[in-house]
């Protein structure tokens, strides 16, 4: 079997040169390659980074790729993750090594990123009618016998874009599509049977696309875990397995696939979706985790999950540069570094001359951010506690809008030594 990435190409990034392209970190490491950086293992600390800085945890990385696989196999689905969430090829490649059979894109230009790399198998779990990048997607598949990408259609007026699109580039091999399903009030995707079906003969009168399946999203719906948040959840997944199976005869492909799978109610679809096809999910933030919105949510690790679970993998660390008054602490760290759009960073860890202090932040929270600011609420017992100069490690809430933020992250193990430096691409 074919590798599903250009394993060379991904071990080249290693002789990429650090300097001050790459922000938090070490000035000591610039001019050196990340490979000579990574063989000696740094203690990052040590090196001085110039905060704030996103570090991961590698052995909580591993952990995920591997808990994540296990419960695929356990459900008889396949994982397509999404790849937005980091835009890290060296991280695709373990998802695929775990056992992924696919990497999931955004947008063309996110596949274009991967196909750099040499991803064969891509899911673009959108519409694209774009003429420009349909054109590029022709010219990919004839350079390639190896590639394979599926994308969505949601619309007659979509399938006739794409077929005129692709008939004037004059591509050999057509695009495999799903008819993708959504829900009123949602996103993407046919509201109706009716409209689902005539989109399916539009597939199937065309020349350049080719019916491969049908796909949603069931967290357009929310991220509500409760019993009266999933029950609207559960009736969309019975539409769109309905849907499967009406047009599962009509199915083009050698393997009908049936997708969704968001990173809260992946659990759900394994349940509802699987049949006679193949069920691909397609979580992304499982790989790290958070301490805010997935944490929550994530069937790995709400209330009430069982087994291994997941552990939070990604992290700031930010410096308090001010104490202005009472009660309040300044650390430079803002929105340009840390995401915000779910729930403010977690404050955790505290880093002191003396070392790490365990506990020191319990009851404080970030109650605001700037754009390089975060407003640090103190505890009457850390108000006494903190000063200028401490280091706090922050978990965050929603990973894909943290990865955005750092071009090349630490990988660091249990005792802070850089075993990794991952280099994304958004």
């Amino acid at each position: 079997m074919k590798s599903l990435i250009n394993a060379a190409a991904v071990a080249a990034l290693a002789h990429e040169r650090v300097d001050w392209r790459f922000k938090g970190l070490p000035v000591s490491w610039s001019g050196r390659t990340v490979a000579q950086i990574c063989a000696e293992r740094p203690d990052l600390f040590a090196g001085g980074p110039l905060g704030p800085v996103c570090v991961l945890d590698a052995a909580a990385l591993e952990h995920n790729l591997q808990t994540m696989a296990q419960w695929c196999a356990r459900h008889g689905v396949e994982l397509a993750p999404h790849g937005k969430t980091h835009m890290a090829p060296q991280l695709v490649a373990r998802q695929f090594e775990a056992g992924a059979t696919a990497v999931t894109a955004a947008t063309v230009s996110q596949v274009r990123t991967y196909r750099a790399f040499g991803v064969r198998e891509v899911v673009l779990a959108n519409e694209l009618v774009d003429p420009a990048g349909l054109a590029w997607l022709a010219a990919e598949l004839d350079s390639d016998d190896g590639f394979r990408l599926l994308c969505w259609v949601d619309s007659v007026r979509g399938v006739e874009l794409m077929d005129r699109a692709l008939d004037a580039g004059g591509g050999r091999r057509p695009v495999d599509v799903c008819v993708e399903l959504g829900a009123p009030g949602t996103r993407t995707g046919c509201r109706d049977d009716d409209t689902a079906d005539a989109v399916a003969q539009a597939v199937l009168a065309s020349r350049r696309v080719r019916l491969a399946g049908v796909a949603g999203y069931e967290a357009a719906l929310g991220h509500d875990v409760s019993s009266a948040g999933v029950r609207p959840v559960l009736d969309y997944l019975r539409r769109l397995r309905a849907t499967a199976v009406r047009l599962a005869p009509l199915c083009e492909s050698d393997e009908m696939i049936v997708t969704a799978g968001g990173s809260t109610h992946f659990d759900v679809v394994a349940t509802e979706l699987l049949g006679a096809w193949r069920t691909i999910v397609r979580s992304g933030a499982y790989l790290t985790n958070d301490d805010g919105l997935y944490h929550r949510t994530s069937p790995l690790t709400r209330p009430g999950a069982s087994g291994a679970g997941l552990r939070a993998a990604l992290h700031v660390w930010a410096q308090i540069s001010s104490r202005p008054e009472p009660g309040l602490a300044l650390v430079t760290m803002g929105r340009r570094d840390v995401s915000f759009d779910q729930d403010m960073p977690v404050p955790q860890r505290l880093r002191t001359p003396s070392g790490w202090t365990d506990g020191a932040l319990a009851e404080c929270e970030v109650t605001k951010l700037n754009d390089q600011h975060a407003f640090l609420q103190l505890s009457e017992t850390a108000d006494t506690q903190i000063q200028v100069g401490d280091w706090i490690e922050f978990g965050v809430s929603h990973p894909c809008t943290v990865f955005d933020k750092w071009q090349l992250i630490p990988a660091l193990d249990e005792r802070g030594r850089v075993v990794d430096l991952v280099r994304t691409f958004f």
